[in-house]
């Protein structure tokens, strides 16, 4: 069973949030939707190049302590 969404989530190094599916622009004096569809649709495509890299690099790390294993048990 996966776990829930989370409803906000920041897009890493850079000014935006994604709050309940739309994008805000977040900055020192406050936070403003950002309705541009051409810009939340690069925002989007971004966000999930970066879930994809999160989840190659978890499944990288994952078949390394997996191959690691087994040679970690037979040393003293």
């Amino acid at each position: 069973m996966n776990a829930p969404a989370p409803r906000s989530r920041r897009l890493v190094g850079a000014p935006v949030v994604l709050h309940d599916g739309q994008w805000w622009l977040v900055g020192r004096a406050g936070s403003i939707p950002s309705t541009d569809p051409v810009f939340t649709g690069a925002l989007d495509g971004f966000a999930q190049a970066m879930a994809a890299a999160d989840q190659a690099v978890t499944d990288l790390r994952a078949r390394q302590d997996k191959h690691s294993a087994p040679e970690a048990r037979g040393q003293r």
